[in-house]
């Protein structure tokens, strides 16, 4: 079985009898999803709050109820993707460009679940991957020019045109290197007005189910 089909299936086994559970975004995502509407068929009483416009989409095709966009939410359980788990648990996200959508969904839910593939384990931050950003496009370059002292930065770009959020944001991707405190960069970037969001994930992973050849690793946030 392909791991990232293990993962999703593990993280299955971990929603309620009945309630509401956070849709994430990405490729072991979608087998998440897909086994969220074979459970809404069997007659399981799940609604969803989708992290993306894609996940929505894939939702609604599946006949899986969904909570209003605006919330609050009671969400039981949120299953997510990622881009790299730290061996602190602390996460990369938002290579799709849905790190907002995704952070305020994980903020509503009671328990986060990560899935991922063993290729997105590092041991600390940013040896995999860089920080993705959310820039409003209101004095874009100027905060661009900000984050050039963080490190080199790129305006991301897909189909030859630069790429945007659900929300119509610039995505960006900082390369800073490997990251000893994600939490102080994360609020650093945080302070910049201009930045909607940072992809850093931190202390915000509850489970981490990591496939691999041999299986299905559970990785729990130790207690602090």
């Amino acid at each position: 079985m392909d791991p990232k089909r293990r993962a999703a299936e593990a993280a299955l086994e971990l929603l309620p009898a009945a309630g509401t559970i956070g849709l994430g975004s990405g490729s072991t995502a979608r087998l998440f999803i897909d086994g969220v509407g074979a459970l809404v068929a069997a007659g399981r009483a799940l609604r969803g709050v989708p992290t993306s416009e894609a996940s929505r989409a894939q939702a609604e095709a599946l006949g899986i109820p969904l909570a209003p966009d605006d919330g609050p939410w009671s969400i039981d359980v949120c299953v997510d993707g990622a881009d790299e788990v730290s061996d602190a648990l602390d996460l990369v996200k938002g290579g799709g460009g849905c790190h907002t959508r995704e952070k305020i969904v994980n903020e509503a839910a009671r328990l986060n679940v990560i899935v991922v593939d063993a290729s997105k384990r590092s041991r600390r931050l940013g040896e995999r991957w860089p920080v993705p950003l959310e820039i409003l496009a209101f004095g874009r370059d100027a905060t661009l020019a900000r984050l050039a002292s963080f490190g080199r930065v790129e305006l991301r770009a897909r189909d030859g045109a630069p790429w945007r959020s659900d929300a119509g944001n610039y995505l960006a991707d900082l390369h800073a290197g490997t990251i000893d405190r994600p939490a102080e960069l994360d609020a650093r970037l945080r302070a910049i007005p201009g930045i909607v969001e940072t992809g850093l994930f931190v202390q915000r992973a509850d489970v981490v189910l990591v496939a691999t050849a041999d299986g299905v690793e559970r990785l729990d946030r130790p207690a602090r």
